[in-house]
């Protein structure tokens, strides 16, 4: 009987730890999401900061695990980036700033073949992001990037050149967060 409780205890524990993959800063990011009908698992996850404020926890998702920065970029496969905020009140006009920035980074500065698909994007980012506000941004290969905030699809931006300047603003050689790009790639 006691070792029948004991199975039943660690088949709980096991179940439980595996419902969250990682907490960060106080963030819990689940192992899988999907991506349409694909399943996607936590490739790594870090913190986005900026000077010494923790801004929100972000998990890169992938069909099969990868540590290769540019091959993840470049990859026309569903791949999905969570957003989980930590800091409460970050402005629409701040997190569009963030892109924009972020997207001259990646891009060299040539934005000239994405700018429809980044206005687009950016207005989507109206309402303040609060503490525990969860985005997703969802690649999915012949439909495009999909912006869910709060569970709620904002829009769609199409084209895969749209999609690797987006993802390289996290894993880019220009990054826009060193750290963040380190533990999104598992290291």
């Amino acid at each position: 009987m006691t070792k029948k409780l004991l199975l039943v205890t660690l088949a709980i524990l096991m179940v439980t730890s595996l419902a969250v993959a990682k907490e960060i800063g106080g963030a819990k990011l689940p192992d899988s999401l999907m991506a349409g009908e694909t399943k996607l698992l936590l490739n790594g996850a870090g913190l986005r900061k900026k000077l010494f404020i923790k801004v929100y926890a972000g998990g890169l998702y992938l069909t099969k695990y990868a540590t290769d920065p540019q091959k993840v970029i470049e990859a026309d496969e569903p791949m999905a980036i969570r957003m989980h905020f930590i800091y409460d009140g970050v402005s629409g006009k701040k997190l569009v700033d963030g892109w924009n920035e972020g997207f001259d980074k990646a891009t060299g500065g040539d934005i000239s073949n994405i700018k429809k698909g980044i206005d687009l994007f950016n207005s989507f980012f109206t309402d303040e992001a609060k503490k525990n506000d969860v985005y997703d941004i969802i690649y999915i290969p012949g439909q495009g990037v999909q912006v869910f905030m709060k569970g709620k699809l904002r829009g769609t931006v199409e084209g895969l050149d749209f999609k690797k300047a987006l993802f390289a603003i996290w894993l880019g050689k220009k990054p826009a967060d060193k750290g963040l790009k380190k533990g999104m790639l598992g290291n």
